[in-house]
This record gives C-alpha cells, sequence and structure tokens, in this order.
C-alpha cells in the first residue's frame, strides 16, 4: 500500500525544462491570438476583451504541452469541441432541469465524441457551459457553438499548426515510418524479426483501456525500445575485434581499367579508395570502374562512406548495415586512415555467433 501511494505521489516523468518554457509561450501566444483574432471577427473590429470560454485553456495545454497526443490533434479539438458545444445547447434546450441537463449533456458529449473519433477532454466543459450558460434561454443559444467556441478552436488549432512549424515541432502530430530503401513493400530489414503489427493490435484488444497515445506512437516507442535492449546486449563487442585488417584497397591515382582488374583478381565488387597516406577519400565498384574506363579512380569514386573508430561498440553498425542502403563500413584511425573494414556478412557471422553462445549458456543454465 504504501509503495503504491509513494508511487501516485511522485507522478508521471516531468517534462523538460525547455520543453515546459516552449509549451507556456506557445499557449500564451496561441490563447491571446485566439480569442483577441475571434472578436474581431466576430465584431468586425479589434478588442482589448477576448472572445474566450474557459475550456479554450485547456485544449491549449493538449495543443502546445502534449502535441503528439490523439487527444489534441486538430479534428479532436475542433471536432470535440463544436460537439460538445453543441449537445450541451440541445440538452439546456430540451431538458428544463439545469443539474440533469448539464448530467445528460456532459455524457452525450462523451458518447458523441468517441463515436466520431474525436474525443477531446475540455469537451466536456464546453459541454457544462453550454448547458449552463449559452443555450438555456431560446434556440439563439446555438451561435454559442460557432462563436466562441467554433471560431477559438480553428483559431487555436493555427496558431498551434504555425508554432509547431516556428519551433521545430510537427502539429499535426505525424508518425514518420521506416520504408524499405528499396521501396518495396516489405518492411525495412530491421523490423521483420521481432513483433509484429497483428501482435500489437492483439495486445491493445487485451489491454482494454483507451490509451493517450495512437497505436503508430506505441509502434515507433517500441521499436526503439527494441534497439536499445540489442545495443545493450552488444555494447562489449567492438569493430576492431570483427574487423577484416587485411584490407583490399586502391589508389586514388590509378587507372580505372587496373582498379577493376585489381578487384576481379580478389574478386570483390567494391574496394575502399586511399590516397598516398592511406587516407580514406571514398569508395568504388565495378560498376564505376567500368563506366570510367580511360578516367583515373580519383574521378569515378563515391566520396560518401561509413567510417567508424576502432573502438566503436558494434551496436551503431546494427541500424547502419541493415537498412539495405550500404553493405560496408570502414575503420579508420584519428587522422582517418584506413585500419579495417567490416561487411554485412562480418556483421552477420559475429551476431550469429553470439546468438549461439547465448543460446549455449542458457541451455547450461536450465
Amino acid at each position: 500500500m504504501r509503495s503504491t501511494l509513494v508511487t501516485m505521489l511522485r507522478g508521471p516523468v516531468p517534462i523538460r525544462s525547455g520543453e515546459a518554457a516552449r509549451a507556456a509561450v506557445g499557449a500564451l501566444a496561441g490563447v491571446a491570438a485566439a480569442g483577441l483574432l475571434a472578436r474581431a471577427l466576430v465584431d468586425g473590429a479589434v478588442s482589448e476583451v477576448p472572445l474566450l470560454v474557459g475550456p479554450i485553456g485547456a485544449s491549449a495545454v493538449l495543443a502546445f504541452a502534449v502535441p503528439a497526443s490523439p487527444l489534441a490533434q486538430p479534428r479532436a479539438i475542433i471536432g470535440g469541441n463544436v460537439l460538445s458545444a453543441l449537445v450541451g445547447v440541445t440538452c439546456a434546450l430540451a431538458i428544463p432541469q439545469p443539474a440533469l441537463a448539464a448530467a445528460v449533456a456532459v455524457g452525450g458529449a462523451i458518447l458523441v465524441m468517441a463515436l466520431l473519433g474525436c474525443l477531446h477532454p475540455p469537451g466536456g466543459a464546453v459541454a457544462l457551459g453550454a448547458t449552463l450558460g449559452a443555450g438555456a434561454v431560446s434556440p439563439s443559444g446555438y451561435a454559442y457553438v460557432l462563436a466562441p467556441v467554433g471560431i477559438c478552436s480553428v483559431l487555436l488549432v493555427l496558431a498551434a499548426m504555425l508554432y509547431g512549424r516556428l519551433t521545430g515541432h510537427a502539429y499535426p502530430h505525424r508518425v514518420v515510418t521506416a520504408r524499405s530503401p528499396h521501396r518495396t513493400a516489405d518492411p525495412p530489414p530491421g523490423e521483420r524479426l521481432g513483433y509484429t503489427p497483428a501482435d500489437l493490435d492483439r495486445a491493445l484488444a487485451q489491454y482494454g483501456e483507451l490509451l493517450d497515445v495512437s497505436r503508430e506512437d506505441l509502434d515507433a516507442l517500441f521499436r526503439q525500445v527494441e534497439l536499445q535492449a540489442h545495443r545493450r546486449l552488444h555494447s562489449q563487442i567492438h569493430c576492431r575485434d570483427i574487423m577484416s585488417r587485411d584490407v583490399i584497397a586502391v589508389d586514388l591515382n590509378q587507372s580505372a581499367e587496373s582498379a577493376l582488374a585489381y578487384l576481379r583478381q580478389h574478386e570483390l565488387r567494391a574496394a575502399p579508395v586511399i590516397d598516398s597516406d592511406r587516407r580514406v577519400v571514398g569508395m568504388v565498384r565495378r560498376a564505376e570502374l567500368v563506366a570510367g574506363r580511360g578516367r583515373r579512380v580519383e574521378a569515378v569514386l563515391d566520396p560518401f562512406v561509413h567510417k567508424v573508430r576502432p573502438g566503436t561498440p558494434i551496436e551503431a553498425l546494427l541500424p547502419l548495415l541493415s537498412s539495405g542502403v550500404t553493405h560496408e563500413a570502414l575503420v579508420v584511425d584519428e587522422a582517418r586512415r584506413l585500419v579495417g573494414v567490416i561487411t554485412q556478412t562480418d556483421l552477420l557471422a559475429v551476431l550469429y555467433r553470439a546468438h549461439v553462445v547465448e543460446a549455449v549458456v542458457s541451455a547450461t543454465a536450465a
């Protein structure tokens, strides 16, 4: 009981100070702009008195402090607030008892928002306020749905979009999903093992509670957890432990024909290019050498090459060499001199070896 109470009092992980300041400044500017512009649109002139309702402040907390939340997206803010205002005014007109009308309005607003996919917590307050104030006199109370609720909600969303763009935070929130480097329907290599989307759907169905995080965000988060665990397990193996040291390289000033013959002699499809001091300047492949006949290697090489240090843990190579974009990483010293190379085959071999050792240890312990 005591540990549960301590956990409750401790609360969630606090937001970073920079993010808190960003959210506070955004909410200040967003609410001020929404209120004053709404007054200008309704009255035709800018007024010192903003056209606001209390729940807009709660909407601002979501839009500026937790912009990734599904409850803070434009559909939720605009749809949730407007629908809740409609329900609240309708209940005020249809039910003469204020307390009963307020209760029905809040419950009805939750039901409508949930069914239409725009659940927004401040919507409950919007429905309550509409019931107790805006629609209690006559059907003209429906104007409350447009102003201030509708106009302020739209303006607040526009302010959040502009502020997000200015501060480098995408709003509306979108999850960037990894795609196959070859633009096929297959998932990226790093996502073909482990849990599947169907596993995630079943787990969410069994959980049975509404989470304030999208399925796409959960998937991205779990992929990062898997990656971090994998990195921790392999952080003790370094590039110097698995790299090939007797590296076949070609000279910067070598002719394309001689470099091509050299690669064919060693049955290689690609090789690093070095200068006279063995500093890495790029990579060259057979196709580039064939197309560059009559020219020097310097003119046909690819200067983009992935370089790591001997002491780099191999976990840093996992996302690099499993992406399908590149097939090797060059190991260099402090002066960028070539000391080794690690290919996808090298990485696969050491991972296989680590897996076998782990399986043997687990079987022995059992």
